[in-house]
């Protein structure tokens, strides 16, 4: 296909010029299954470090890795022909140095086709986020509550409140004039979430900071009811996939206890009928 052909799944850029015209629809997904449910319904699908937790039983994000992340990157990549794909770059990916980040954004992108990465923080992240689009790396922000820094934030508290509000708000201006494309703002007081949309010219995708963000996402577990370890306050449950599973689960054990499973039409004859 040429250089110059239109891509069905929307670039960064599309993303951007989405803020204030349709709310952006995101979700998380992690496996290829996943993704191919949700990618005729999202504008960009994230696979988040939250894989940690959701799928691999981490008590936080803290231990994900990039090789983690790159081969669930790649089969949500394979699932994805519309939505735009965000992939998260873990904990000790990316602070030490914009260099470093730039290195490891590149693989992320390299090896699975992701058209932006996300990396949390805000003022202090401002350097690298510029130097990493500088050098073609689309960079979607993530500020409020910032899972990797959940030790330092005295644990999953509401970001923002009080005399907080006015740094919270200068780290969305310094992200969005570093150049990231969009901004997630996690667990912010809705009030705030409208003033930081108001006055920034990138979209802010909401998680948690209300209805009056440019866009929202959640934990594609949470909103299935896959993940039942506990709920967050503001996550919306659409189904009940996890009780749903344990009862089916629950029903193949007695069947097959009980001798009902596998019945005759589940076997083979000796010999294939005419």
């Amino acid at each position: 296909m040429s250089a110059t052909a239109r891509k069905t799944a929307p670039l960064p850029d599309d993303i951007r010029a989405m803020k204030g015209r349709t709310p952006i629809v995101s979700l998380t997904a992690y496996t290829t299954p996943i993704a191919r449910m949700m990618d005729a319904h999202c504008d960009f699908v994230l696979v988040g470090d939250s894989v940690g937790m959701v799928l691999h039983g981490l008590p936080s994000t803290l231990g994900v890795t990039m090789e983690m992340m790159i081969l669930h990157g790649q089969a949500v990549a394979r699932g994805l022909s519309r939505a735009m794909l965000v992939i998260d770059m873990p904990f000790g990916s990316y602070e030490e140095s914009p260099a470093q980040a730039f290195r490891n954004a590149a693989r992320i992108m390299r090896e699975t086709g992701a058209a932006a990465v996300k990396l949390e923080g805000g003022r202090h992240m401002a350097e690298t986020i510029a130097f990493l689009v500088a050098r073609g790396v689309p960079v979607m922000a993530h500020i409020g509550l910032t899972p990797q820094s959940v030790n330092t934030l005295g644990g999953y508290k509401v970001q923002g409140r009080g005399a907080a509000a006015e740094a919270l708000l200068a780290d969305a201006r310094a992200v969005s004039a570093a150049g990231a494309f969009s901004v997630v703002l996690e667990k912010v007081p809705s009030t705030l979430a409208d003033r930081i949309t108001a006055e920034i010219p990138i979209p802010t995708i909401g998680i948690g900071a209300g209805a009056g963000c440019d866009g929202q996402v959640l934990v594609v577990d949470d909103m299935l009811g896959l993940f039942t370890a506990f709920k967050p306050k503001f996550v919306k449950r659409y189904a009940t996939l996890g009780q749903d599973g344990e009862a089916a689960i629950a029903a193949y054990a007695a069947e097959v206890r009980a001798g009902a499973f596998p019945a005759p039409e589940h076997g083979f004859a000796e010999e294939a009928p005419n």
